[in-house]
């Protein structure tokens, strides 16, 4: 297949999104097909890159920036450069971009699919208004429309799903994995420096944004028995990186290191770590999570509503309530305490690791673009089939006909069931024609 990828902010290695764009662009290739990208970052190692501009807006524009993130403006041209002669075009964000790419791939008669990697509570919690659930509503609301415009969604774990459904959308929801890069899997185990041997090393790795909560960690083993042993790592970059150093350095007796590690550096910081901890709010997946599992190293995740990551608690010790710094000091003096049981719980998160290689997540993503092609390729069919039908009618006839058709579409939305196969012409045409 000839699949083209379309992400404002794709070559930003900061951005988890941007990562797990990056991996299925490899994998595909690796799989025979023809990746194509639409970005605003140029990026002269990638090949197939159709380039755009960025969008700037005043003020706003810097706060994106902060968190990793740009947003591109849509170019009709390239657009169509980018699409021609494609199967497929996969759309990771709800944004201005992806909405005039999905209206030029219908107009064109393209099959396209869609991501949903922003929860809308990254937006309000970044923005102060976590509180005001009805601002909430509203973003979903905004995304609705342009996701019910695809037949199939793609979501990174089941917590993502259920949101969707709470809210009424109408697309056929896919829960597939993101996936783990293969070095984390193959990566040979790294030797632990030596400066660390008299420390319990806790660590985290994400971006340093309101959401994900780091504070809660420094604050946790402040509070620990063991805090005169224990060494925070966090890794990432952001707009709250400054006031994590303050903060740490304030309450801890051992300073915390914050660093950005390229792939090689976090191996090695994962394997010289005792412990994971995920303190998010609002996750996805945390694929960050999943890299430090994948390598034996067990995680201690908070329960919060909108984090998925919960979903990889397997013991009532790998889970904590969000925001409870007490509970969390508790259970990180627990595993300080039980290393045999620790060690235990290492052999299990190995065991679960295989489900979450990428060629078993890309595989099932495969799927799922080789169904919206060959759907797409029946509605094209219809289509034609409709034109040439309703050309013989008169104009009295055309219009009961679309009322009668309308009827069955909205009967098909009300039961949850997109008709993008356009199921109504497959039936009516050949009874019609008799």
């Amino acid at each position: 297949m000839v699949i083209t990828l379309v992400m404002d902010q794709y070559g930003m290695v900061e951005n988890g999104t941007t990562t797990t764009a990056m991996q299925l662009a490899s994998k595909m290739r690796e799989k025979g097909h023809t990746v194509r990208i639409v970005t605003c970052i140029r990026n002269d190692d990638e090949v197939g890159i159709y380039l755009v501009k960025e969008r700037h807006f005043p003020l706003i524009t810097p706060i994106i920036h902060s968190h990793g993130m740009v947003l591109a403006k849509p170019d009709k041209k390239v657009l169509e450069a980018a699409f021609s002669g494609a199967d497929l075009v996969h759309f990771f964000m709800p944004f201005k971009l992806a909405k005039v790419g999905k209206t030029l791939c219908d107009r064109l008669g393209i099959a396209s699919t869609a991501a949903f990697h922003v929860q809308p509570e990254n937006i309000t919690y970044n923005i102060g208004l976590r509180k005001l659930e009805f601002v909430n509503q509203w973003i979903y609301g905004l995304y609705k429309k342009f996701f019910d415009r695809f037949a199939h969604v793609h979501v990174p774990s089941q917590m993502v799903r259920g949101l969707l459904a709470e809210h009424g959308y109408a697309s056929t929801v896919h829960p597939v994995s993101n996936g783990v890069r293969d070095v984390f899997f193959t990566a040979p185990k790294s030797e632990r420096p030596a400066e660390l041997n008299d420390r319990f090393v806790v660590m985290m790795c994400g971006r340093f944004g309101r959401e994900k909560r780091q504070d809660i960690l420094i604050k946790a083993a402040a509070k620990s028995k063991y805090s005169d042993k224990i060494q925070v790592v966090l890794c990432g970059k952001g707009p709250c990186g400054a006031k994590l150093q303050s903060l740490g350095e304030k309450l801890l007796k051992n300073p915390p290191v914050l660093k950005f590690c390229n792939r090689e550096e976090l191996i090695k910081t994962i394997d010289s770590a005792d412990l994971y901890v995920h303190t998010g709010e609002i996750e996805c997946e945390a694929i960050a999570c999943m890299e430090a599992f994948v390598r034996g190293l067990v995680p201690l995740i908070s329960d919060a509503k909108y984090s998925a990551t919960k979903q990889f608690a397997l013991h009532e010790q790998n889970i904590f309530q969000s925001g409870n710094t007490d509970e969390l000091a508790q259970k990180i003096d627990w595993f300080i305490e039980h290393p045999a049981e620790k060690a235990a719980m290492q052999k299990e998160y190995l065991a679960i690791a295989p489900n979450y290689t990428l060629d078993k997540c890309v595989g099932q993503m495969e799927q799922i673009f080789i169904k919206a092609v060959e759907e797409n390729r029946k509605r094209v069919q219809n289509i034609a089939a409709e034109k040439n039908y309703l050309s013989d009618l008169t104009e009295k006839d055309i219009r009961r006909y679309r009322k009668e058709k309308l009827a069955y579409q909205e009967r098909a939305l009300m039961e949850g069931q997109p008709d993008y196969d356009e199921e109504y012409i497959r039936t009516v045409l050949p009874e019609a024609a008799e």
